[in-house]
């Protein structure tokens, strides 16, 4: 196993600017994925990672070694493929063994590394198969034990899973999570999935405008994102522009308004500074919802149902204000008829749910 180590990596495609001096840190052992739109720069930056493009500035360390201009199969790396990259003419353990036959290891060997790779994903009963005979996932468990029977120190991961159906997807993920697990491998995952990053990684660096814009763990980068780009990418939430209001101690929301034509004014806590102007955010699942109105309380709204979406465990609502909506989430058994329409309902939430970004993204 090694680390991996970038320094100052910066792409550029003629004049288009795919990264903008990108440094990062993965630890050895590691399950990182870099998470972001298309068009970010993190295949990118995977490419480069792997040999397979030379950065046009910049240093990339696999363990102690300087492996900028080193080709992909010095780079002791596997890699693993969005369309998978099988050989359709080759047997699941021709397939596997290929990186082995490259490397001129002895038939024993070989064997040995092909089954022991098979049994690790368990597919070890289907050496003999032919790609085509295998279903989307044993196809990519093959190509998964074909990046790690060469023993790489690197495991890279170009978006893996984004071929396979939504159940079969959810499976893979356990599976490769496990894998890793065993393994014990550097794992760098490519994807666009956030709920895939969020489950799989022991951290996640966001990419956006060819540049990182936040590393941390699923917690921190869902729970305190860095800026609006961060806030906005990972899952859903609410965003107020916000004014500082002395008098009142709170947080003057001038573009959302109740029925009475009053601004929504926010109670938050863990900001000190008196600027005039905040950005402010609110996830939909920190949101308590109520057909009847209860006690005054901070951070209590009134509005109407614009829309309902039923998604088996939650409810996504959309509560329309005077000027203005609000996102809720809401749990499936706290509504024994799902709410309509059209419907008055009362919203509230915590001060300390309230948590204020830096409105602008790193460029």
């Amino acid at each position: 196993m090694s680390g991996i180590n970038l320094e100052h990596i910066s792409q550029h495609f003629g004049e288009q600017i795919a990264l903008r001096d990108v440094s990062l840190t993965v630890k050895e052992g590691e399950f990182f994925s870099l998470l972001g739109p298309s068009g970010c720069g993190k295949s990118t930056l995977l490419n480069i990672i792997g040999g397979f493009l030379e950065p046009t500035k910049g240093v990339v360390y696999i363990g102690d070694q300087d492996v900028t201009t080193l080709p992909p199969y010095q780079r002791k790396t596997g890699m693993v493929f969005q369309s998978y990259a099988l050989f359709p003419h080759l047997t699941v353990f021709d397939n596997v063994a290929y990186g082995l036959k490259v490397q001129k290891k002895k038939k024993a060997e070989i064997k040995q590394k092909v089954m022991e790779s098979l049994s690790l994903v368990q597919l070890d009963s289907f050496a003999k198969r032919m790609p085509h005979q295998l279903s989307g996932g044993q196809q990519q468990r093959v190509a998964i034990a074909r990046a790690l029977a060469i023993q790489p120190s690197v495991l890279l991961l170009d978006e893996p899973l984004s071929n396979l159906d939504a159940k079969l997807r959810k499976n893979m993920q356990s599976e490769l999570r496990n894998i890793q697990r065993n393994v014990g491998i550097t794992t760098i995952l490519v994807t666009h999935d956030q709920e895939e990053a969020l489950s799989l990684s022991d951290r996640i660096g966001i990419l956006g405008e060819g540049r990182i814009q936040q590393i941390g763990t699923p917690l921190e980068v869902y729970r305190q994102p860095n800026n609006r780009f961060v806030a906005e990418f990972i899952g859903q939430v609410n965003l107020f522009e916000a004014e500082y209001d002395e008098a009142s101690s709170t947080y003057i929301v001038p573009h959302f308004t109740q029925s009475n034509g009053q601004p929504v004014q926010l109670k938050a806590e863990g900001d000190k500074e008196k600027r005039k102007k905040h950005l402010l955010m609110l996830r939909p699942e920190r949101i308590s919802i109520s057909s009847v109105r209860e006690e005054a309380q901070p951070n209590h709204v009134t509005g109407v149902l614009a829309d309902v979406s039923y998604i088996g465990h939650s409810l996504r609502l959309v509560v329309r204000l005077d000027k203005g909506e609000i996102i809720v989430h809401a749990s499936d058994a706290a509504f024994p008829h799902l709410p309509e329409v059209g419907e008055t309902v009362h919203i509230h939430w915590q001060p300390e749910d309230i948590v204020f970004l830096d409105s602008k993204v790193h460029t």
